[in-house]
């Protein structure tokens, strides 16, 4: 049995939601693996660095090639809390990332309703990876707001 499965490192992205949402920041957290380790781990800053790019998959893409020393992420897989926005799938894309798993759908601005062609032609895509406890960090993220 392996304990480090698609569970495991979305419950690591998780753990980044959550420091997300204690620094005041929309609740979405991103791990990049590699032979099955974590090399890179993000949540979204757009508040703190008050740069609307600064988003958790960007962040870990930017710090897991920065590991690497590399361009590409071939070989390597985000594990992302929520939808990527079509800003991050290009993002995602062009990193060349081999498998793209993430957690809550987002109808508004995911990149399956404008962009589900943005990955790398050979991607993996697995969605509703734990979506219920990735739902339920934006939800009371926004409640906890209104």
């Amino acid at each position: 049995m392996n304990p480090f499965n698609d569970e495991y490192f979305m419950k690591q992205a998780l753990v980044e939601a959550r420091a997300a949402a204690d620094e005041g920041e929309v609740p979405v957290g991103a791990v990049v693996v590699c032979n099955n380790q974590i090399i890179a781990r993000a949540h979204n800053q757009t508040e703190r660095l008050n740069d609307p790019t600064a988003h958790a998959e960007m962040l870990a893409i930017t710090a897991a090639v920065g590991v690497l020393g590399a361009k590409y992420l071939t070989n390597c897989s985000l594990y992302v809390t929520v939808e990527p926005c079509i800003m991050c799938a290009g993002a995602i894309g062009w990193s060349q990332l081999s498998t793209i798993v993430y957690g809550a759908s987002d109808e508004k601005r995911g990149f399956q309703q404008y962009a589900p062609k943005a990955f790398h032609p050979k991607a993996i895509v697995k969605m509703g990876v734990m979506e219920k406890e990735c739902a339920e960090e934006m939800q009371k993220f926004f409640k906890s707001r209104r």
